[in-house]
């Protein structure tokens, strides 16, 4: 890692100011560059996240909607999760009486308490 630059005050014209080599100038505006194209890549992936979370709350209101008339939800899927806590342990086709709808929320939920 490049030493940190101490900075040389100067009075220009009466005026406080800073003298930096030219190494030490091309320093800064590639540090400018490197930061301007990190906060760019964080807004990137916030829009992503928001994106991501809008969907979320789609498909929850979509099956909360679809819920009323689903047979399936006589047997609600279960909250219970496998040993590595990422999916639940009975799928749908183990029980034909279940629903995909029951087994998406119970995914939903999940992955929701995962990340709050």
């Amino acid at each position: 890692m490049a030493r940190a630059p101490r900075p040389r005050h100067i009075t220009l014209g009466g005026r406080a100011a800073v003298a930096l080599t030219v190494e030490e100038y091309e320093q800064l505006i590639a540090s400018r560059r490197q930061i301007g194209g990190q906060s760019a890549r964080v807004r990137v992936l916030a829009q992503r996240a928001r994106q991501a979370a809008q969907l979320l709350d789609d498909l929850e209101a979509l099956i909360a909607a679809h819920r009323a008339g689903c047979p399936g939800h006589a047997h609600p899927a279960p909250t219970d999760r496998a040993e590595d806590g990422t999916t639940p342990k009975t799928p749908s086709d183990d029980d034909p009486s279940r629903c995909l709808c029951g087994d998406v929320e119970s995914l939903l939920r999940t992955h929701r308490e995962t990340v709050s």
